[in-house]
């Protein structure tokens, strides 16, 4: 698998090139020279399977790859079974969706920790990310790749050991590693190449196998307060943070080959881009 980068949804730009409806998304991709496209699922799972098999036959030939992200109401880590065991439906639904659209990949967020410790938090988590696999495997999805994702806020469950810590419950979990998301939730921890470096690191001595070549990525600028992350900006807004190009040196150097998806706020096309020409330039 060769490095791909494409976008979280559409950009503003969707509909001032002419394109009108989620049939076009390969078209608008393509336009842009891109090869990966998420779907946002995060208020629900709301595309037909038959229009997806659609937008998979039109990607096929421009060579984008699809992949799903699950909806938001997922929590892993609640305090509720009932609202655990409806995670693993939503995860589910989003299974069946990547799968209408030729993808393997369902990236999730894990949960909050509510009013319990971060170790309680995690044994919830880990606890229903047996359940899911089980319930993945019996639905026939055992070849969908699941993506737990490092999230912004400090208060949410998503550190990068807690999310390796999910992956190391199957082989086939594989990280979805929100580098704006772990600068927001370290208050501007991510300044230097070997802070990328660091980060890559622990991912390979966890995972010892491929799954830290194959990862998936999501990067943007993001604004972040006391508690973590604030709101996703533009990479014009350069008063945020972090910067790309030292991680763009090092997955270059080091030959990886993620699925990076730019999720910056309304210019994600735009921006993938921009890492996509600035990677072939190195």
């Amino acid at each position: 698998m060769s490095i791909r980068f494409g976008t979280a949804g559409i950009s503003d730009s969707f509909d001032a090139m002419g394109f009108k409806n989620s049939l076009d998304i390969p078209a608008y991709i393509e336009r842009f020279q891109l090869h990966a496209f998420e779907y946002q699922c995060g208020r629900g799972v709301r595309l037909g399977l038959d229009k997806a098999a659609e937008m998979a036959r039109r990607a096929e030939k421009p060579d984008i790859l699809f992949s799903v992200h699950a909806p938001y109401f997922i929590s892993m880590s609640s305090m509720v079974e009932e609202t655990r065991l409806k995670s693993i439906d939503y995860i589910l639904q989003s299974c069946r969706l990547v799968r209408a659209l030729g993808g393997r990949r369902v990236i999730f967020h894990s949960g909050s920790c509510g009013k319990q410790s971060r170790e309680e938090a995690l044994e919830k988590a880990l606890d229903t990310m047996q359940r899911m696999v089980k319930a993945v495997d019996e639905e026939g999805f055992d070849d969908i790749t699941l993506c737990p994702e490092t999230m912004g806020k400090i208060g949410q469950l998503g550190t990068l050991d807690e999310v390796l810590a999910l992956c190391g419950v199957d082989k086939r979990i594989t990280p979805c590693i929100d580098f704006g998301h772990l600068n927001a939730r370290t208050l501007g921890g991510i300044q230097t190449k070997q802070d990328y470096a660091d980060i890559l690191d622990r991912m390979q001595q966890v995972l010892q196998d491929d799954r830290a070549q194959n990862f998936h990525v999501h990067f943007s600028r993001i604004e972040w307060s006391k508690g973590g992350e604030k709101r996703h900006w533009t990479f014009a807004d350069t008063q945020f943070g972090p910067e790309y190009p030292p991680l763009i040196q090092l997955l270059k150097e080091r030959q990886l080959s993620p699925v990076i998806i730019c999720e910056s706020a309304g210019t994600q096309a735009e921006d993938a881009l921009n890492m996509q020409e600035y990677y072939q330039s190195l």
